[in-house]
């Protein structure tokens, strides 16, 4: 007995609308993880290098020049000349990489940090393989860290006459620790008399909540009742736009004043918003997302061929000859039993989507569906598709 699946949608949606259709209140968060102190932050770094004491498994010195032209001039660096023979070089333990970092900030000479090192040539595996002296230069041009090494790529390969087996990527690697700090960023922030928070996910609403939370921390200034409005003008923060918070130090020792507004706590808002990735089939939404009325009925035609080829054999003696005959059948299913269905308004696209989903609605025809749903105008939110 086929069941009729938006009948069930239906049900369903009448059963969450008896529950309550809004979307659970966003829970409240520190400062700290929605916003980050403007000029505090990491800086990347890049350079270039050579990977050695690969099993054969480095970068072929007749096709990848550069790296035939490093290792001379390294080996030279070395008081070892091999130029007058350079065509002559046929190694394939040597790989030529680049080597990335992200350098904190107030970090200073002598920390160590993290390096990623990725095969630049022809290199089939940097396992056991290690990353020479490389100068990390930043945007400026200067050397701010030195990285060295064994690298770890944390990938199988093998290969053999007729088969080879690989997991994960062995032409990236890391060197945990690799990277020595040799110049610190300057960035003070003793003697300032303001200092910026910057929001990672820019919101008036959000700004307004932060500014009046911190205002009524500090006893002053604090007009949005609950935090939900009031810019707090008389406090000492203040939403400038949607992604800045002003706050005014007034002497306050920067550090201190931070330490004690990063561990308050708001109440974040977001843009209703759908976010479609028609490549994997992936589906983010928002809590925030809502359904009006509508009306929905899909379905596909759907088509099976099964071939069950049988053998027809003569009577005895007959003098017949054995033949196949071959048997088709065809089913036809145009989901007919289907019916129209109507979703409530109120109804939050997550409802939407668990009861599609209880009735084996793929990811295909969800993207399908919230598509259309967005052309007809009945969903109250941002769709992007990617």
């Amino acid at each position: 007995m086929r069941k009729n699946p938006f009948r069930l949608v239906k049900t369903l949606a009448a059963a969450l609308l008896l529950l309550g259709a809004d979307a659970a209140a966003s829970q409240p968060v520190r400062i700290k993880d929605i916003a980050d102190v403007e000029g505090v932050r990491d800086n990347q770094l890049v350079g270039y290098g050579l990977v050695v004491g690969l099993p054969g498994t480095g970068d072929r010195l007749r096709t990848a020049i550069f790296t035939r032209q490093s290792l001379v001039g390294m080996l030279e660096r070395l008081g070892v000349n091999t130029r007058d023979n350079e065509a002559r070089l046929d190694t394939r333990n040597v790989a030529a990489v680049m080597v990335t970092a992200n350098l904190p900030a107030f970090a200073q000479p002598g920390s160590r940090i993290d390096v990623a090192v990725s095969s630049l040539g022809d290199a089939q595996n940097l396992t056991g393989g290690t990353l020479l002296v490389t100068p990390l230069l930043g945007a400026d041009g200067a050397v701010y860290a030195v990285a060295q090494g064994a690298v770890a790529t944390g990938a199988i390969a093998a290969r053999g006459a007729a088969a080879s087996v690989s997991r994960g990527v062995p032409t990236s690697a890391r060197i945990s620790a690799g990277g020595i700090v040799e110049r610190a960023i300057p960035y003070t922030m003793a003697g300032r008399d303001h200092v910026r928070l910057s929001l990672r996910n820019p919101d008036f609403t959000t700004a307004q909540r932060i500014a009046a939370a911190i205002n009524r921390a500090q006893g002053g200034g604090g007009q949005g009742g609950g935090g939900h409005g009031g810019g707090g003008q008389g406090g000492v923060a203040r939403a400038t736009d949607p992604r800045t918070v002003l706050l005014t130090l007034g002497g306050r020792d920067p550090m201190g004043f931070l330490t004690q507004i990063e561990q308050l706590r708001v109440e974040p808002d977001q843009v209703a918003r759908v976010i479609i990735e028609e490549a994997s089939g992936t589906i983010v939404m928002g809590s925030n997302v809502r359904v009006s009325t509508v009306a929905i009925a899909q379905g596909n035609l759907t088509i099976r061929i099964t071939e069950a080829p049988q053998a027809s054999q003569p009577n005895p003696l007959a003098g017949g000859e054995t033949v196949v005959v071959p048997r088709t059948q065809i089913e036809l299913d145009d989901q007919s039993e289907r019916r129209m269905g109507v979703l409530r308004g109120g109804i939050t696209l997550s409802e939407l989507v668990r009861g599609l989903n209880s009735l084996g609605v793929g990811p295909r025809d969800l993207i399908t569906i919230l598509q259309s749903i967005r052309a007809a105008g009945a969903l109250q939110a941002e769709l992007e598709v990617r």
